[in-house]
Formats: structure tokens, C-alpha cells, sequence
């Protein structure tokens, strides 16, 4: 997919499953503080454009969290992986420099965690990048699982 955007805002456009996500945080007792999140380095002001991600930052007490949205929706997995790691990779290496207090996690879906991430290359990119995953229900628009 590629980056859309509101010609009136140049926000991204909201991934589909950001309104599920985001009712999922509150349901698991997370405050939204922002969305979308937005980070700045240098002269780049960053958003995920969420046909694919979104970043949303929620404070849950002391503990602070910024989510990327990914829904895994293009015709190649290995694809929407790769893409999902380097926004995740960018987004952590400024989130380090600007706010090392808040975790990022990796939204998905519970189906794509059971197909893509469940598989060798998954596991390898989970264990090798560090990846913090949030794991969501589409249907019950609930967090299942949580993985750090």
C-alpha cells in the first residue's frame, strides 16, 4: 500500500484497524494522550501513515507506550514485514533519542501474528530487532497478548 494522505491536513490516512486498536487500549485501562503521535527529528516531523500504521501514545500510569499499527493487508507478508520493521526501527531509534521513557509496540492482528510472526522468519525478526508486540482481537477489539 501506498502513503495516502489528507490533501487538507498531509496527515496519513488512518490504518483500518486504528479505531479497534485505539478501543482496545482503552478497554485494557490505557488514556490515549495523542493521536496521532508525532515525532520530530531534524527538519522530519514523522506520523504513521496508517493504510498500513498510526502511531498512538497512551499513558497507562507511569508506564508510557507509543503503538504503529500495521495491518498486514498487501498481497506479500514478507513485504508488509520488512516495511513494518524499518518503520519500527526508525520510529525506535528516534523515540531513544527524544524519549527513552516510552516503549513502542507493533500493533497486529491476531491472525497475522499466528501466520507470519509464528513462522521462523517472525521469530528471527522478534528476537533479533527486540520487537515489542501488541497482538489485538478485530473482532472483540481487545489486546490478547502482549510480547516485549
Amino acid at each position: 500500500m501506498g502513503v495516502r494522505s489528507n490533501p487538507q491536513t498531509n496527515m496519513p490516512a488512518k490504518d483500518i484497524y486504528h479505531d479497534c486498536v485505539r478501543k482496545a487500549l482503552e478497554k485494557d485501562g490505557w488514556t490515549i494522550t495523542s493521536d496521532p503521535f508525532k515525532l520530530r527529528w531534524g527538519i522530519r516531523e514523522l506520523f504513521v501513515d496508517l493504510g498500513a500504521n498510526k502511531l498512538l501514545a497512551a499513558e497507562r500510569g507511569e508506564q508510557k507506550i507509543a503503538v504503529e499499527i500495521k495491518s498486514f493487508g498487501s498481497l506479500s507478508q514478507v513485504n508488509d514485514l520488512e516495511n513494518a520493521l524499518g518503520q519500527y526501527i526508525v520510529y525506535l531509534n528516534i523515540l531513544e533519542e527524544i524519549e527513552n521513557d516510552r516503549l513502542l509496540y507493533l500493533a497486529i492482528r491476531k491472525s497475522t501474528y499466528q501466520e507470519i510472526f509464528s513462522e521462523p522468519i517472525g521469530n528471527l525478526v522478534i528476537r533479533k530487532n527486540s520487537l515489542r508486540l501488541l497482538i489485538f482481537d478485530t473482532n472483540r477489539e481487545e489486546i490478547v497478548q502482549w510480547i516485549n
